[in-house]
């Protein structure tokens, strides 16, 4: 479970790793460093390569999760379709210019 305070120029997310395998966890370590970084991009290759790499590191994420070892099948490659469902959704929101938004 993640808990998100926000101190003026500081965001503390605290998730529980109890069940995750350190590989998982310097996953979202490196995820976040790179949202960091996306954010503040200021040149165009900083931009386009962060973000590459960020959406890369989410897919990662997904293939290392637990539920496609926990549910694994040879007939269901859960990951991969979770990936391919996932880069239709993006596509369908980019295509009716209808990325989410979540300020309030």
């Amino acid at each position: 479970m993640a808990v998100s305070k926000s101190y003026q120029d500081k965001v503390t997310i605290d998730i529980d790793t109890s069940e995750m395998t350190p590989a998982q966890i310097r996953l979202i370590k490196s995820l976040n460093h790179m949202l960091v970084h996306v954010l503040k991009a200021e040149e165009e290759g900083e931009f386009f390569d962060g973000s590459a790499e960020f959406m890369r590191m989410c897919a990662a994420i997904i293939q290392q999760s637990k539920f496609p070892d926990t549910w694994s099948s040879d007939s269901i490659p859960y990951a991969d379709q979770a990936l391919e469902f996932s880069v239709d959704v993006l596509q369908d929101f980019i295509n009716s210019s209808n990325v989410v938004s979540y300020d309030n």
